[in-house]
């Protein structure tokens, strides 16, 4: 009886730790930007005087990433190598930082979220015992947990904060309450930003994401590929910490591509952008040949009808397009069967049909060159153009 007890307990423990997956402690050589010149001539004003990461070491990080090929090893590892090259950009100013991960079993102490470093004045090493205290990765995804135990967190952190999460977004349950909690609990002070290590099966996740940070009003969505070189993360480094120390480029509808780089600069409230600032989505939707939305990109016809509710008075235009592949006449045709789907599927969820027209451009308008598989992939897309104004 005793045998059974013992196996009985042991089993149960392996099914809530989700089983732990270790974590490699090697990072990749880095160089980063050295940001001290702009900080001391008064270009770079800091805006921020705290930090806290919320790193995600569900199991679902346990998966291997295969979003680029500079990376090897799980999604964790990867979170591990953009938080090193993270700490290494910050230049020498005055700062508290601290670091909660998240997930069940024994990589969060049988919680579902642990706190490996709180708030305390920041230094390099100091922060980087901090990351190298998660060393394994098991159990769900209490993103909103983790938010909610945050709470307490930054009760001690001075000044402006930074709340900054490290995840795929593939959370059980909304994070979205908890957020707006946390919020509501420190105003102005609270910007949340959100960077998304995940692969595309995992694309939902980037949309959670990029709400949570539309939540504070004043966060910045990223993703791993985007902050993976020198160039990427100092960017990232300058919005979370900086303000420009003189008049710079301008984000008017605050989707946050910059004026000068935005080729649709009336983005409605709420939208998820591409890099170009316009309201798209790029290959997901679609397979090769094919006009049916998939079910695992939900959440991107999700986003579509929350700006429509967002924003009452808003009517737009889907407009389809196709790569190169094929014949013209046939791609023409694909293009507006793929606009009608979309709006079907918006129209399904309750938006009046009258708002939306449909056309087709075909091949016709590629953004990016069709002689790639990325390149088609990107072309193969739907586009949201407003037409209320």
């Amino acid at each position: 009886m005793q045998k059974m007890l013992t196996l009985t307990a042991t089993l149960t423990g392996v099914i809530l730790s989700g089983c732990a997956t270790q974590s490699s402690n090697t990072f990749q050589p880095f160089q980063a930007e050295d940001l001290n010149a702009q900080v001391k001539a008064g270009l770079l004003v800091q805006k921020t005087n705290s930090f806290f990461v919320l790193n995600d070491s569900s199991s679902s990080m346990s998966k291997t990433y295969l979003g680029a090929s500079e990376y090897s090893g799980t999604k964790l590892d990867v979170e591990k190598n953009l938080l090193n090259k993270f700490n290494k950009s910050i230049p020498a100013i005055p700062l508290s930082s601290g670091l909660r991960s998240f997930g069940f079993g024994p990589c969060v102490d049988w919680s579902t979220s642990q706190l490996n470093q709180g708030i305390q004045p920041y230094s390099a090493s100091g922060f980087e015992s901090a990351i190298l205290s998660m060393q394994c990765s098991s159990g769900g995804t209490p993103l909103a947990e983790a938010l909610s135990a945050t709470n307490a967190d930054l009760a001690s952190a001075p000044g402006n904060i930074a709340l900054i999460v490290f995840s795929d977004g593939m959370d059980e349950t909304s994070p979205i309450p908890a957020a707006e909690a946390l919020k509501a609990q420190y105003g102005d002070r609270l910007c949340i930003h959100t960077v998304w290590v995940g692969n595309e099966s995992d694309v939902g996740g980037q949309a959670v994401l990029q709400e949570i940070s539309q939540t504070s009003g004043c966060g910045v969505t990223t993703d791993a590929t985007s902050v993976a070189n020198a160039d990427g993360m100092s960017a990232f480094v300058k919005q979370v910490f900086f303000n420009d120390g003189k008049p710079g480029p301008k984000d008017d509808d605050q989707d946050g591509v910059l004026n000068d780089k935005d080729k649709c600069p009336d983005t409605p409230k709420g939208a998820i952008v591409d890099k170009d600032g316009c309201w798209a989505f790029h290959g997901v939707l679609f397979d090769f040949d094919s006009d049916v939305v998939k079910s695992k990109y939900d959440p991107l016809i999700d986003n579509a009808v929350k700006v429509m509710k967002l924003n009452p008075t808003l009517t737009v235009e889907i407009e389809g397009h196709t790569d190169s592949v094929g014949s013209e006449a046939y791609n023409q045709g694909l293009s507006e069967r793929r606009a009608l789907s979309v709006k079907k599927e918006i129209v399904n969820q309750g938006i009046d049909g009258n708002r939306m027209t449909t056309v087709g451009f075909g091949e016709s308008q590629p953004v990016e060159s069709n002689d790639t598989d990325a390149g088609r992939a990107y072309n193969r897309r739907v586009v949201y153009r407003r037409t209320d104004k």
